[in-house]
């Protein structure tokens, strides 16, 4: 991940017919997509349930906001490039906006600047893997934190990361880490859950997101994810009387019908995972790994 937003990855793309949904049915396919739930909440929080990673309490809304917020970093970011929080929160606002080199350009020269400062190293991990350098991410994550000084967010992010490598066995390790710091977060549930649907283990991600929609905090975006897993156990009743929760009859109908369609396809399970790994080149509800602290997807 964020927010976190789901996206769509490029396996799990609608159908001509399909694009004519609402983005609401179709945050639903950005479920696995979304790996990074590291949260992601709102993707520009570097602070999204992949990586809940920043200072301020509130973060914008709309897209509008964002970009009176990279105006406004981005003029003190051009006046003094060696200010941290210029560069941090200007990072922030390129990322919401789904500017993702160019966020990454001002956090690579910020790092060097400030090469002690958790937080910024945090930021440019997750920048790396927005930008599908997913390697040179998990390492510098795993420098954005230290063993006396944890943070469940980083590990979030780190645990989506390791899901996009298709290292779901040390995600899911990563992810338990995050909740011995930050028990019931339903963002590191929401992504455990994700990781463990991608190693085919249904039952217990079931469980996991059941457990994460009913922690406190949790959105829509925990609810469509486990109306994913519901989908791919064949439980379509189920999983649309879940979907109706937060959409109208017809669009949970359409939701469901998507799954059904994607679930008699032979690879359907390769195409969960090049959609997960596809995460990285798309931006992130947005699925549901995220940011801090991020359903529907990935949060990183």
């Amino acid at each position: 991940m964020s927010s976190s937003h789901p996206e769509l990855s490029p396996a799990l793309a609608p159908t001509s017919r399909s694009r004519r949904l609402s983005p609401h049915v179709l945050g639903l396919a950005v479920g696995l997509a979304a790996l990074a739930l590291a949260g992601c909440q709102s993707r520009g929080g570097l602070g999204d349930i992949t990586g809940s990673i920043g200072k301020s309490a509130a973060q914008p809304l709309s897209p509008a906001d964002w970009h009176a917020e990279s105006e406004r970093w981005g003029k003190r970011y051009d006046a003094n490039q060696k200010d941290r929080d210029a560069a941090f929160y200007y990072a922030r606002a390129l990322r919401a906006l789904d500017q993702n080199a160019q966020a990454l350009a001002v956090l690579q020269s910020a790092v060097l600047t400030h090469s002690n400062d958790r937080e910024m190293l945090g930021a440019y991990g997750r920048s790396l893997a927005d930008n599908g350098r997913l390697r040179e991410a998990d390492e510098v994550l795993s420098r954005a934190h230290s063993p006396e000084r944890p943070d469940w967010r980083i590990l979030s992010a780190q645990g989506t990361v390791a899901d996009q490598l298709g290292e779901h066995a040390r995600a899911q390790q990563i992810y338990q880490a995050a909740l011995k710091i930050a028990p019931n977060e339903s963002t590191v549930l929401s992504n455990l859950g994700l990781s463990l649907a991608l190693s085919r283990q249904l039952p217990e991600a079931e469980r996991v997101l059941r457990e994460a929609a009913a922690a406190g905090g949790s959105d829509v975006r925990v609810r469509q994810n486990l109306v994913l897993v519901l989908g791919l156990q064949g439980r379509f009743t189920e999983a649309e009387t879940l979907a109706r929760q937060d959409q109208s009859p017809a669009e949970a109908a359409a939701t469901v019908a998507y799954l059904k369609r994607s679930v008699s396809q032979q690879n359907s399970w390769d195409i969960l995972k090049t959609g997960a790994k596809a995460k990285s080149n798309t931006a992130q509800p947005k699925p549901a790994q995220a940011s801090a602290p991020a359903a529907g997807g990935p949060q990183g």
